[in-house]
């Protein structure tokens, strides 16, 4: 059965289409980024289930592969996608958790990529592991905040790849509280979306509790 667009449609504004599947036995978020205006798609996190992510990609028209990290529950799909044909970006940090399955180029913090008219800025966000990376959506009040920011508080920094909590909290603090409006909405690598308003308010209670 062929994906029904319908129903991947996660938000959608003036130019830009933003397609959602969840996969993998760890739930990870998935996203197509679609330029609607030349049909042109970035995907973030090549998790899981490479089929699916194959067919999306396909169907949305994606060009590119960007990681947010490289922790193995959001790699699973690369050697599938990148036998297919799609290139993979990671950060340099990131990459050797890669291992055998490689990549195609490097990430680098305050870039712009190009999606179609789209354009991503990309933002190191430490913490979660040392390369861990979030895009913004330019014009948009849109941030992929990878295993960085849930609602609820900051990712895991306990489970291997240069996790630190106190990086992370000062990532998270200067590159994405201070930055962004409180509209901006938050798509994590797991579970639903927030806002930056939404958990700005908690960081002190955050630092408090120490996770």
């Amino acid at each position: 059965m062929a994906l029904d667009l319908t129903q991947t449609l996660h938000y959608s504004a003036t130019g830009l289409e933003i397609h959602k599947l969840v996969v993998g036995p760890y739930d990870n978020n998935v996203f197509s980024v679609r330029c609607t205006e030349t049909g042109e798609a970035a995907l973030i996190d090549a998790a899981d289930e490479h089929e699916q992510l194959l067919e999306l990609a396909e169907a949305t028209g994606v060009k590119t592969i960007l990681e947010t990290h490289g922790h193995f529950d959001h790699i699973q799909a690369i050697p599938a996608m990148r036998d297919a044909g799609y290139k993979v970006g990671i950060t340099a940090e990131d990459a050797p958790m890669l291992n055998e399955m490689s990549y195609d180029y490097l990430l680098e913090h305050d870039t712009v990529i190009e999606v179609g008219k789209l354009r991503l800025e990309t933002i190191l966000n430490p913490g979660h592991t040392s390369g861990s990376m979030s895009f913004k959506i330019t014009d948009h009040p849109v941030l992929f905040s990878g295993d960085t920011l849930f609602p609820g508080g900051p990712g895991a920094t306990t489970n291997g790849g240069g996790g630190d909590f106190d990086t992370i909290i000062e990532s998270i603090d200067r590159l994405m509280f201070a930055k962004f409006d409180a509209d901006t909405v938050v798509m994590p690598g797991h579970g639903l979306d927030t806002t930056i308003g939404n958990e700005r308010p908690s960081l002190d209670e955050w630092i408090a509790r120490g996770w």
